[in-house]
């Protein structure tokens, strides 16, 4: 192996966030290749067409992300970025490839929880690196720049997976993603240890509990967090429900690969649009506007499902839910990078927690509105409406309800 560049050496910055966008985009592109497999799966374990058992795989691949997040934060603030990054790498490909030979669904899922621990590690690494290197509104934009790039993910991933079961069995998908990771796993020989030595901490209970507390007890920072966990439950549900709904609820399955890429398109380009306006108006400030907004497209689709018995007409419902899912692509970085904000210090440890609480609490929310689902939209609108109330209440705890205020001198309050 060719040694790693010198520490102060830098990437081109466009390089740098293609990158780390790769690194995140790892987790989606673990769980949205899935999706048109889905009815294949069901024909193969022998489940019902409509069954949302399937659903198990998204759920348990955030289960594996979600609890392994604590350990990489730690383990990267001691031992360095790289070497972390290579773990999480490893592990995800052992992951990919155990649920790729799994004989039954419940070592599918058991794979998956190894599939997601490892992605993990590229997910922590990657948020630690960009505040390793930037803070405040530039934190912010670079965050915009990458989730942007990283949506490119989401859009393609379903029509990429619709084409390797369309010439090969669904578990090439699993196959596949071995491959990617392989290819960033080179790639990232490339990337320098961006921890200085001067700021490692030693490997001690007492210096993890002491780096834990600095981010619990920061008002800012956990306050944000337990918002995006509302935030993310509403997406993930999304991300694992999508498919079912457009299938039963719609009678669209043949042109789900097609929608669901349309609506991340979307997203990308609101990503790049917040990269311009956070620098105007700060991070603070949007995430505010954008809760409120996501509120009132929720409330928006409660009403039209409660009006048409759930089976509202397709594209008034997608309206609905393309505008909420563009307040999605707004609130997730800009949470995010104001989470992250004040404890630049502890940086891989509050990458670690923040991605845990928020990954956790979200798949756990995720879960209860995939399971409430009958057969039309109505509960989903219920729980998104719930979930958007309830962030945006957070929020405003947080800001001792002083909102639409840029305050970003004030972020380590």
């Amino acid at each position: 192996m060719p040694e790693p560049p010198a520490p102060d050496r830098r990437l081109p910055p466009v390089e740098f966030i293609a990158l780390l966008s790769m690194m995140m985009a790892l987790g989606a592109l673990s769980i949205d290749m899935m999706l048109p497999a889905f009815g294949e799966m069901r024909e193969s374990f022998g489940l019902a067409a409509d069954s949302n058992r399937v659903a198990g795989v998204v759920t348990s691949f955030l289960l594996g992300l979600a609890l392994a997040q604590v350990f990489y934060g730690p383990l990267a603030d001691s031992l360095g970025r790289k070497p972390m990054l290579y773990v999480g790498y490893g592990l995800f490909a052992a992951g990919a490839i155990g649920a790729a030979l799994a004989p039954s669904l419940g070592l599918v899922f058991a794979g998956r929880v190894a599939w997601g621990a490892g992605a993990a590690g590229p997910r922590v690494i990657a948020l630690t690196i960009v505040r390793d290197r930037y803070e405040g509104r530039q934190m912010a934009r670079v965050m915009s720049y990458v989730m942007a790039i990283f949506v490119l993910v989401p859009i393609t991933a379903p029509g990429l997976g619709a084409l390797v079961i369309a010439v090969a069995p669904w578990r090439w998908v699993f196959w596949f993603c071995v491959l990617a990771v392989c290819v960033l796993a080179v790639w990232s020989l490339r990337l320098p240890e961006t921890l200085k030595p001067e700021y490692r901490l030693p490997l001690r209970w007492d210096r993890l509990l002491q780096a834990a507390r600095i981010v619990l007890t920061t008002r800012i920072t956990l306050g944000y967090t337990l918002a995006m966990v509302f935030a993310f439950g509403a997406f993930l549900s999304y991300l694992a429900s999508s498919e079912i709904i457009f299938s039963d609820v719609f009678d669209l399955e043949d042109e789900f690969p097609f929608i669901f890429g349309g609506v991340a398109a979307l997203m990308g380009a609101a990503m790049l649009l917040n990269s311009r306006i956070v620098e105007k108006v700060g991070p603070r400030r949007l995430v505010h506007t954008v809760q409120v907004g996501y509120v009132t497209a929720a409330g928006g689709l409660l009403v039209l499902a409660l009006a048409t018995g759930g089976t509202p007409p397709f594209w008034v419902f997608l309206a609905f839910l393309a505008t909420m899912l563009v307040c999605h692509a707004l609130l997730l970085p800009n949470i995010n990078a104001v989470a992250m904000d004040p404890v630049g210090a502890v940086a891989g440890t509050a990458s670690a927690l923040i991605g845990t609480i928020s990954t956790a609490g979200g798949a756990v929310l995720g879960l209860l509105l995939d399971r409430a689902f009958d057969g039309t939209v109505l509960p989903h609108a219920v729980g998104f409406l719930i979930y958007g109330a309830i962030g945006l209440g957070i929020v405003a705890v947080t800001e001792r309800g002083r909102l639409f205020v840029d305050r970003e001198a004030q972020v380590t309050a």
